[in-house]
C-alpha cells in the first residue's frame, strides 16, 4: 500500500485548534522534551568545542556537522516516509538518535573526547534526527483538519522555541555543576517520550490497488516534483536568500558569547534562551500578523529584522544588550520559518509531501552548513565583527529575490486527489512493469485559437512532468488544421496508473481550462500506447551431416 492514502489514527475533529486533537497534544509535548535535550546538547557541544579547540573554524564545523547530515539524509528520509510506514520509520529514527546520545555521554564522562570524536557523533545524532524529520512533518496533515494547518505548523515552530527558551539555560546550568557529559546524558533520556507516543500510535492504513514506489523510483519522483512545482521552487530559493547569511549568527555565537562577552555556559545558554523568549512572543503574535500582512510581507520584516539583529551581535557588549538582541532574533527566526514551513506543505500533495517537505530541509540546512563553514572561514581570517556586518548586509540584498520569488501569491491550490480520470480499458493481463508508455490526447481547436491553446497547454505540461511524464510534446496534424495532439510519456503503466491518483483537484480545474478549448460533442480522444515487446532472439545452430 502506499502511504498517500494513509488515514489517520481515529477522524480528526473538525476544531480550529491542534491542541484539542489528541496524538497532535502528545506528540507535541513530547516533542518539546525531547527538543529541550537536543538543544542542551548544542549547547555542551558548542560549548565543549570551544574547551577542546580555540581554532574559529572547528567551532562553526559544530554547527555544520549538526546540519551536515539534513543536507544528506533528508531526501532518503522523505523518499522512505513516503513509501514505507512513517510510524515505524519515526520510531527507528529515536532508536537510532538514543544510542547515538549515549554513546556521546558515555565517551565524554571517560575523558576520551577529541574534536574529530566530537563531531562525529554529533552528526550521528543529527542524522537520526535528519531521517525522522520529513516523516515527522508529513504527519502533521494526518493528525489535525486542513483548516489547522498553518497554526499547527506554528505550534511545531513555537514547541522548538519554547525548547530553546528552557533547553539552552537549562543546559548551561547543568554544564555548571556537573559537565558536559550530564546534558549529552539528558539528550538520551529526552527522546524516550517520543518513542512512547509514537508506540502507541495505532496508525490506520486504507488499502490502495497500486503496490508502494521502490525506494530509487520515489528518489526520482521526488526531484521530479520539486523540479516541476513552481511555488515549491520560490520556497526553496528563499530559503537559500535567508538561511545562508542567517547562519553566521548560528555558527559565530559561540565565540561571541565566550571571547566578545566573557560569559561561562550558564551565559550562553542564558542568551540562547532569550531568542527562544523572543520566539514565543512571537509564536504569539503571528496569528494576528498573519491577518494584517501577507506571507511574503511576513517573511520581509522577518528577514529586514534577522539581519539587523545579526549586525546588532557584532556591537553588543555585555549579557543584557545581547540577550535582547537575541530575543529579536527569536521573533524574526520563528516569522520566517513558519512562513516557509507552512508555504512547503501547501505546495505538495499528500503523495508526495514528505518527499516536498523533504527537499525543503536540505535547501534549509545545505544552506546552513554552507554558510557555517563560509562565515567560520571569513572570521578566522578577519575578524567576528567584519564577518557578521558582512552577513547582515548580503542578507539584505538577497530581499531582492522577493521580485521575483513572492511567497503566497495568489490563492491557495487544492491538492486533494480528484480522482477525475477514467481508467483505461486495456487488457488485465499486461504486466505493471510494461514500459515505456505513451499517452496522446488530441484535440479539435478553433485554429484562430490555437496560440492560445497552446499557452495553456504549456501549463498543463509542467502538471505532467511532475506527476510522472519523462518527456512531453505537443504537435499540431498537417493535414487537418487545428488538429493538436499532446503526447507524454512514463516509464511504466504503474507509473501512469499513479498519475491517475496523483492528479488534484487544482490539476483539474487547468485541465478543464485546456479541455474548454475542444470543439465538438465528443471528449478529447485518448489513446494509450506501449512498446511492442520483442520477440526472443535464438541463437542459429549450425548443423553437419
Amino acid at each position: 500500500m502506499t502511504d498517500a492514502t494513509v488515514a489517520p489514527i481515529a477522524p480528526v475533529a473538525d476544531d480550529v485548534s491542534p491542541l484539542r486533537q489528541p496524538l497532535f497534544r502528545a506528540l507535541w509535548i513530547a516533542t518539546i522534551v525531547s527538543n529541550v535535550g537536543t538543544w542542551m546538547n548544542d549547547v555542551g557541544a558548542g560549548w565543549l568545542m570551544t574547551s577542546l579547540s580555540s581554532d574559529p573554524l572547528l567551532v562553526a564545523l559544530v554547527q555544520a556537522a549538526t546540519t551536515l547530515p539534513m543536507f544528506l539524509l533528508a531526501l532518503p528520509g522523505g523518499a522512505l516516509a513516503d513509501i514505507v510506514d512513517r510510524r515505524r520509520l519515526l520510531i527507528g529514527a529515536q532508536v537510532w538518535s538514543l544510542i547515538a546520545a549515549t554513546c556521546l555521554a558515555v565517551v565524554v564522562a571517560l575523558g576520551l573526547t577529541t574534536p574529530a570524536i566530537l563531531l562525529a557523533l554529533t552528526f550521528a545524532i543529527a542524522a537520526g534526527a535528519s531521517l525522522s524529520a520529513p516523516a515527522f512533518q508529513a504527519i502533521v496533515p494526518e493528525l489535525v483538519p486542513a483548516k489547522s494547518l498553518p497554526d499547527a505548523v506554528s505550534l511545531n515552530s513555537l514547541g522548538i522555541n519554547i525548547a530553546r527558551a528552557i533547553g539552552p539555560a537549562l543546559g548551561g546550568v547543568v554544564i555548571s555543576l556537573s559537565g558536559p557529559a550530564s546534558v549529552f546524558a539528558l539528550n538520551a533520556v529526552s527522546v524516550v517520550g517520543v518513542m512512547f507516543v509514537l508506540y502507541r500510535w495505532k496508525r490506520v492504513s486504507t488499502a490502495t490497488k497500486l503496490p508502494p514506489e521502490h525506494f530509487f523510483g520515489a528518489l526520482r519522483a521526488g526531484a521530479r516534483y520539486a523540479r516541476h512545482s513552481p511555488s515549491l521552487q520560490i520556497v526553496l530559493v528563499r530559503s537559500i536568500g535567508f538561511f545562508l547569511f542567517a547562519s553566521a549568527a548560528w555558527a559565530l555565537l559561540p565565540i561571541i558569547a565566550r571571547r566578545e562577552l566573557g560569559l561561562g555556559p550558564s551565559g550562553y545558554g542564558g542568551i540562547l534562551g532569550c531568542m527562544g523568549a523572543g520566539a514565543i512572543v512571537g509564536a504569539s503574535v503571528l496569528p494576528v500578523l498573519r491577518k494584517r500582512l501577507s506571507p511574503n510581507g511576513l517573511t520581509i520584516g522577518a528577514t529586514v529584522i534577522f539581519a539587523l539583529v545579526t549586525f546588532a551581535l557584532s556591537q553588543v557588549r555585555g549579557f543584557a544588550s545581547a540577550g535582547i538582541v537575541m530575543a529579536f532574533a527569536g521573533l524574526a527566526w520563528i516569522a520566517m520559518l513558519s512562513s516557509l514551513n507552512v508555504a512547503a506543505q501547501l505546495a505538495a500533495p499528500s503523495w508526495v509531501k514528505a518527499r516536498a517537505l523533504s527537499v525543503y530541509l536540505v535547501v534549509f540546512q545545505g544552506a546552513m552548513t554552507a554558510g557555517s563553514i563560509l562565515w567560520g572561514l571569513l572570521a578566522a581570517r578577519t575578524d567576528i565583527q567584519t564577518t557578521l556586518t558582512v552577513a547582515s548586509i548580503l542578507m539584505l540584498a538577497a530581499l531582492l529575490l522577493v521580485v521575483w520569488f513572492p511567497i503566497g501569491g495568489g490563492t491557495k491550490a487544492d491538492l486533494t486527489p480528484s480522482r477525475h480520470w477514467v481508467e483505461p480499458d486495456v487488457d488485465d493481463t499486461v504486466g505493471a512493469d510494461r514500459g515505456p508508455v505513451m499517452i496522446m490526447v488530441e484535440y479539435a481547436v478553433d485554429p484562430a485559437r490555437v496560440a492560445e491553446f497552446t499557452m495553456a497547454m504549456h501549463r498543463l505540461s509542467r502538471v505532467r512532468k511532475r506527476d510522472g511524464a519523462m518527456r512531453w510534446e505537443l504537435y499540431e496534424d498537417a493535414t487537418r488544421p487545428g488538429v493538436i495532439v499532446e503526447t507524454f510519456v512514463v516509464e511504466s503503466w504503474l507509473e501512469h496508473l499513479r498519475q491517475h491518483e496523483r492528479v488534484t483537484k487544482a490539476d483539474r480545474i487547468d485541465q478543464d481550462t485546456v479541455r474548454a478549448f475542444h470543439i465538438g460533442a465528443d471528449l478529447p480522444i485518448v489513446r494509450h500506447l506501449w512498446a511492442p515487446k520483442l520477440a526472443p532472439i535464438h541463437a542459429a545452430s549450425e548443423t553437419r551431416s
